[in-house]
């Protein structure tokens, strides 16, 4: 590039690993020579990172490129315009033709790596760009990433899935499954904690199946030993796990390792053995809730959370019932919870009839979100008058006296303290309780 530098901004929709993607892809532009802009309307380059879990996260993505377009004519200055991740790994040159706004560059989940070079050829030949290859190597320049947390850093352990459950587009848009070796991993944790962050978050779709390609005896469990022994790490999360591969030895690890938190986030989708047949989900309800007292009895503090799809084709009342009683029977800490919609390519788009009624569905979501908002507050008014170990995080958002931060059950506290405290870990005494999180005050303040 010559002359004046050129501006960015990546806009980002969807889960965790979406969000280390866009940290990744800021990292390159930046080594790639360009700055970070505030707004649109001061980038030269625009890039969405794509969600496509839900039809929903899909839609905004044309949603936000016609708000693009409207800024570009109102500046009579059109920015490139670039979409990454598994709506571009979907759809395609399709995209193009839906798009209100011209788009520039199309990049697939696994060539990352290819944005500056994609956008320098746009720029230079005025054609579009696309790149939707599979790429085997997961490896990525260390310390790249522009870790957008300054007490948390992400760091994939594995890209892809080969499960195939039956809702889920993950395995179409971001590959079959491909470990990173350990020796990376370790590497970026290091790099992370030397740069100042205090929280490490690994990610992967099912974090849990991780084996080492480079070491035969590391299985995840041992992957979170050697990130545990990582100085300067105060605490370790991950991301997620599926219920059949909690084996014996990653209970042991949870329950000894000092710095993994004592939360385990633990999809199971529905309440109902039927329903998770029909989902490829591969466990039962049985086995679920055996898991679950596995777990409590080994880690009796162990907070859990979980995802739910309610309306899931063939999803009777008396289904749905199940995933009531299962949720009061766990009283998980928190729940994601979803209304089923079709997602192309999958098991249950071409096999089975989207049958419950979207007025049904919405009326499942809603009553499934007030039962576990009740369970939230009885958790949380459990905590009241207790002192909790709390890693600030960030100040308030909306006090500005006030800091945030989580417990090692992931529970948000709020309470007053000065900004310099964020990134220590601090004993809070809980003195009101909320749906969403509790409030406190500093212990010994």
């Amino acid at each position: 590039m010559t002359g004046k530098t050129r501006r960015y901004i990546i806009e980002t929709f969807g889960c965790q690993m979406n969000v280390h993607d866009s940290e990744r892809m800021a990292g390159l532009l930046e080594r790639a020579g360009y700055e970070a802009a505030p707004r649109v309307e001061d980038a030269d380059l625009v890039v969405i990172n794509t969600c496509s879990v839900r039809e929903r996260a899909e839609e905004k993505l044309f949603t936000r490129l016609g708000e693009i377009e409207a800024v570009a004519r109102a500046q009579a200055r059109r920015p490139t315009v670039a979409v990454a991740g598994c709506v571009a790994q979907q759809e395609g040159e399709r995209i193009r033709s839906r798009a209100a706004t011209p788009v520039d560059v199309i990049l697939g989940t696994q060539s990352l790596r290819q944005l500056p070079a994609l956008v320098e050829e746009t720029v230079r030949t005025g054609r579009p760009a696309t790149d939707l290859n599979v790429y085997e190597d997961v490896s990525f320049p260390l310390g790249v990433a522009r870790h957008g947390d300054p007490v948390k850093a992400y760091v994939t352990i594995i890209e892809g899935c080969n499960d195939y459950c039956a809702f889920c587009v993950v395995p179409y848009t971001r590959g079959h499954e491909r470990m990173r070796p350990a020796r990376d991993i370790l590497a970026e944790v290091e790099e992370a904690v030397g740069s100042g962050r205090r929280e490490i978050h690994l990610l992967g779709q099912i974090v849990n199946h991780y084996q080492a390609p480079d070491d035969p005896a590391c299985d995840f469990a041992g992957l979170l030993a050697r990130v545990d022994a990582v100085a300067g790490i105060e605490r370790i999360r991950f991301a997620s796990p599926h219920p059949r591969h909690v084996t014996a030895r990653l209970v042991e690890a949870i329950r000894d390792l000092p710095r993994v938190c004592k939360h385990l986030h633990l999809p199971v989708q529905s309440g109902s053995t039927r329903v998770l047949a029909a989902m490829r989900r591969r466990h039962t309800r049985e086995q679920y809730l055996d898991l679950v007292e596995r777990l409590r009895g080994a880690i009796p503090d162990l907070a859990l959370s979980t995802d739910m799809i309610v309306g899931f084709p063939g999803e009777t009342a008396a289904d749905f019932e199940e995933t009531l009683s299962l949720v009061e029977r766990v009283r998980f800490q928190s729940i994601f919870s979803f209304k089923y919609s079709v997602r192309p390519n999958t098991l249950a788009s071409k096999r089975l009839a989207d049958d419950v009624p979207e007025p049904e569905k919405t009326r499942r979501i809603v009553e499934l979100q007030a039962r576990q908002k009740g369970i939230q507050v009885a958790l949380h008014e459990a905590l009241v008058g207790r002192t909790v170990e709390v890693l600030v995080d960030a100040p308030s958002r909306r006090r500005e006296w006030e800091l945030q931060g989580r417990t090692t059950g992931n529970t948000v506290v709020n309470f007053p303290g000065p900004a310099e405290w964020v990134g220590r870990l601090v004993s809070v005494r809980v003195t009101e309780a909320w749906p969403n999180a509790v409030r406190g005050e500093a212990a010994g303040a």
